[in-house]
């Protein structure tokens, strides 16, 4: 995996900033790609921050409504301004306290979504994970256990439709095997 982030992080230093003065790469995949961890790999390396999907996923049926939700942050973020959203209360099943990025050189954006057509505009890279079923079924549950194991259809369910309309692995700039 250090080649992959390698490789993302010299190629994301070769764009130019589509999202106002900020290069965004979104690192997008089905659950249990590795998403997060590549991320914050790819964080370290670069000295980014990351902002994870999961914080304004609107609860387990929440994929479509999360995509306007970042398209709006980075629109602001596209004119210099203070991105908002509202991170989610996974333990309350709410809406929960208020979530702000600022803009600045560099954002790594993580998760199920990311790499969305409505998004693309503001993506100077996308990035696509992929990894076999059983591969991220194994992972998701063994990160999140017991709370995400019935949820896991309902979600894998999203994804499949999502993707379908999307194409993001098509629409890719880099495609990464994580199993």
């Amino acid at each position: 995996m250090t080649d992959a982030v390698d490789h993302v992080a010299e190629t994301l230093l070769r764009r130019e900033p589509a999202c106002g003065r900020t290069r965004v790469v979104a690192i997008d995949g089905r659950s249990g790609a590795g998403k997060t961890e590549f991320a914050h790999r790819l964080a370290d390396r670069l000295d980014a921050p990351v902002f994870p999907l999961e914080e304004i996923y609107p609860g387990w049926h929440g994929l479509e409504p999360a995509v306007p939700m970042l398209r709006d942050v980075l629109a602001a973020l596209a004119v210099d301004e203070l991105g908002r959203a509202h991170r989610w209360d996974w333990i309350h099943d709410r809406r929960g306290v208020p979530l702000t990025i600022a803009p600045g050189p560099l954002l790594i954006v993580d998760g199920v979504g990311s790499g969305s057509a409505a998004i693309r505009p503001f993506l100077s890279l996308l990035v696509w994970l992929e990894a076999d079923e059983a591969t991220r079924r194994h992972r998701a549950l063994a990160r999140d256990g017991e709370t995400y194991r019935p949820w896991w259809s309902v979600w894998a369910e999203q994804e499949r439709r999502h993707l379908g309309r999307e194409h993001t692995p098509a629409a890719a700039d880099i495609l990464v095997r994580t199993d």
